[in-house]
């Protein structure tokens, strides 16, 4: 397993770097972002409801934002197979997947 990691290690170029770090930035945390924002609007217009997004505490927990008081957290659909991940989020999570021209959400978790 260390030698694996160490060839892995070596293949890392500049070129590899830019192209993840690009998107980390633009991809998903900035769309990421904005995203989470369009979601939290509409679901809490069809709950008729208020909607905000967190803030810096909250995010340390794993809150993405609020739908009226019950915070929630917006991931995309892949996240469900990153199984590597260690991350515990006690709160309600919304899916989401981008589509064409719109989003698909499962909404499962708010029922």
């Amino acid at each position: 397993m260390i030698e694996e990691l160490k060839t892995a290690i070596n293949k890392i170029d500049e070129s590899m770097v830019k192209k993840w770090v690009a998107d980390l930035v633009l991809d998903k945390t900035f769309m990421g972002l904005r995203f989470q924002e369009v979601i939290l609007k509409r679901i809490a217009k069809l709950k008729g409801s208020t909607y905000r997004l967190a803030n810096p505490s909250e995010e340390s927990k794993g809150i993405d934002g609020f739908i009226g008081e019950i915070p929630v957290s917006i991931k995309p659909e892949s996240y469900k197979t990153k199984a590597m991940l260690n991350e515990e989020i006690s709160v309600k999570i919304i899916f989401y997947e981008k589509k064409k021209s719109y989003f698909s959400l499962d909404l499962s978790q708010l029922d």
